[in-house]
C-alpha cells in the first residue's frame, strides 16, 4: 500500500507538472488536451490506489517503512535545494521558465536519491529522464527556444511521472489480482 501511496503522490504532482506548464507555445487545443489527459491519468492512479486498498487484506504486512528517517532526509534535502536554487536563480537574474527546469532538476534527482533508501531501483530511470529535461530547460534558458522550457521541463516531466505512476500502479493491480486469483 506504501508504494501505490507513492506512486499516487507521484502521479498528482505529475499531472500539476502538466497541469502549470501546458500553455504558450503551444497550441490550445493541445494544451488543453494535456491538461485533460494528465488529470485523467492522476484520477486512473488514484482508482488503482483505491482498488489496492480494497484489495487489500486486514493484517498483511505493508513492508519496510518507506516514509521513514531516509526518506525525510532526503525530502529535507530536496526542500532546501528547491528553495535555495530558486533563490540563486533570482539574485542571478535568471529568466523565470528557469525555475520548472531546476523544480524537474531538484525532483529528478530526489527519486534517484529514493532509489537506493526504498530498494527499487525502477524510479532511479523516471529520476534520471526528469534530471535530463530539468538540465535540457537550464540549458535552453540562454536560447532562442527559451519559450518552450515548460514544455520541456514541465510538461514532459510530468507526462514521465504520470506514466510511470501509471504503469507501475497497473503492474500492481494485475499482480494483486492474479494473487487473489
Amino acid at each position: 500500500m506504501q508504494r501505490m501511496t507513492g506512486l499516487l503522490i507521484g502521479a498528482v504532482f505529475g499531472a500539476v507538472f502538466v497541469v502549470v506548464n501546458a500553455h504558450a507555445p503551444l497550441n490550445g487545443a493541445v494544451a488543453t488536451f494535456l491538461r485533460v489527459a494528465a488529470c485523467l491519468a492522476a484520477a486512473a492512479v488514484a482508482a488503482m490506489w483505491f482498488t489496492a486498498a480494497r484489495g487489500r487484506r486486514a493484517g498483511e504486512g505493508g513492508g519496510g517503512p518507506m516514509f521513514g528517517r531516509g526518506y525525510l532526509a532526503v525530502v529535507a534535502a530536496e526542500v532546501l535545494l528547491l528553495f535555495g536554487g530558486l533563490r540563486v536563480l533570482a539574485a542571478w537574474e535568471r529568466p523565470v521558465q528557469a525555475n520548472v527546469a531546476w523544480i524537474a532538476v531538484v525532483v529528478g534527482v530526489h527519486f534517484v536519491a529514493l532509489a537506493p533508501i526504498w530498494r527499487t531501483w525502477d524510479i532511479a530511470v523516471p529520476g534520471a529522464l526528469l534530471a535530463g529535461l530539468g538540465v535540457a530547460g537550464l540549458v535552453m534558458t540562454g536560447t532562442a527556444a527559451i519559450a518552450w522550457v515548460p514544455f520541456v521541463s514541465g510538461v514532459l516531466s510530468g507526462v514521465t511521472l504520470l506514466a510511470g505512476a501509471v504503469a507501475a500502479g497497473w503492474r500492481a493491480v494485475a499482480s494483486a489480482a492474479r494473487t487473489a486469483a
